[in-house]
């Protein structure tokens, strides 16, 4: 009897506009240019709350009140401290990840995620859930900054507990007193990357904590997918191309565009896989470079107006607008974080987003498992007899 397989249904590649669960977490609306956290805009957010209060709405699903948001800042700082026995590993593992910081983080939160006792989330219940969830947001930017420290031959800075996340990221990383300015413009920046609908990394969270897994777990899997270079792997990329344009093209913009293009490479910093227009974040992020001043805003506004017409000539039916990454470069440049730090601060963040997916996706209960259409030989075909070694020859 001949089985008839069951219909799939036809989806496009990389399940782009297939809806494939409902969230409360937030949303992008790609052909408005908005994307909002909870009912708020996120760009309003970044200009008025600090990453705190966008932190708690992530996690607790309303704005904090002041009492509250003070008590979830003393609740932050206490899980900044690592362990002592994952403090003893950071210098082997600093050692063994070189440059790659993603990967460190990878395995510290692999360790710290036993030395909290963190339990699947199948088991844990909300409460436990939302605490291993803050144990790792937290951990994570004290982690990547003794990593970038211990690279370079420096010893670690303890985390502060009177400083705002921003803050104590700028401190951590450099052991000097945070410029107010500074700081300010860092937690504009976390604010505006918290989350963003349903990317690589955030649905690869979602699937392993559909599993039951634990909250350590669907972390470092989101951070494999967001270590790619077509995702979180981008805001020092798009500085180097103003670096290359000057390099490779006499500082001419449209002529460093249609090189790259004629050799079939990506933009840098333009494009977005959702927007059709202009990425709403790009504009908070153009306004936070240009308070900060100096010469490096007013270069990429220009590279950015340049770029940009050039992509509309040579591309005129595919309009690229700059992206988050352009500009997030040109802001933590000018806070002084070192470029090969831009992708973990951006991280710094985007675990808020991750963490908040995770618990929802636990409380769902239900194991993301789709299908593959077939495409290759089709079965069933016999299976050839195995080969049997020759008899050895006779002496």
């Amino acid at each position: 009897m001949t089985t008839v397989p069951t219909a799939v249904p036809e989806v496009p590649p990389g399940l782009r506009g297939v809806a494939v669960t409902t969230t409360t977490i937030g949303d992008v609306r790609g052909d408005e240019g908005f994307y909002h956290y909870r009912q708020y805009s996120a760009v309003e957010l970044a200009r008025v709350r600090t990453f705190t209060c966008a932190w708690f709405l992530a996690a607790h699903g309303h704005l904090p009140t002041e009492p509250e948001r003070t008590a979830f800042a003393g609740r932050i700082a206490a899980h900044r401290e690592l362990p002592d026995e994952l403090r003893a590993l950071l210098p082997a593992i600093a050692g063994a990840c070189g440059d790659d910081l993603l990967a460190g983080l990878r395995t510290a939160l692999s360790v710290l995620g036993p030395l909290r006792g963190m339990r699947p989330v199948w088991d844990a219940g909300p409460e436990r859930g939302a605490r291993d969830a803050l144990a790792v947001c937290a951990a994570t930017p004290t982690v990547l900054a003794a990593l970038h420290r211990l690279r370079s031959g420096r010893d670690p800075v303890a985390p502060r507990a009177d400083l705002e996340p921003a803050a104590n990221w700028l401190w951590m990383l450099t052991g000097s007193e945070p410029v107010a300015e500074h700081a300010r413009a860092v937690d504009a920046y976390l604010v505006s990357t918290l989350d963003h609908g349903f990317n690589a990394s955030t649905f690869t969270a979602r699937v392993v904590a559909s599993t039951g897994a634990d909250v350590a777990s669907a972390v470092t899997a989101a951070i494999g997918a967001f270590s790619g270079p077509l995702h979180g792997g981008a805001p020092d990329r798009a500085l180097e191309s103003l670096d290359a344009i000057d390099r490779e093209a006499g500082g001419d913009p449209g002529r460093w565009v249609a090189d790259r293009l004629a050799a079939g490479e990506r933009i840098m910093g333009f494009g977005h896989a959702v927007y059709r227009g202009p990425d709403p974040r790009t504009a908070l992020l153009r306004e936070v470079a240009e308070r900060l001043g100096g010469p490096l805003p007013a270069r990429a506004a220009e590279v950015e107006r340049q770029v940009g017409a050039a992509l509309a000539q040579l591309r005129p039916d595919r309009p690229l607008h700059a992206n988050v990454e352009f500009y997030a470069g040109v802001v933590m440049a000018g806070c002084g974080v070192p470029r090969s730090m831009f992708t973990p601060t951006f991280a710094t963040s985007r675990v808020v987003g991750w963490c908040a997916h995770v618990l929802e996706q636990a409380a769902q209960r239900r194991l993301i498992r789709p299908s593959a259409t077939y495409a290759g030989p089709q079965p069933p075909v016999p299976v050839p007899p195995r080969e049997r070694p020759a008899a050895p020859a006779a002496g």
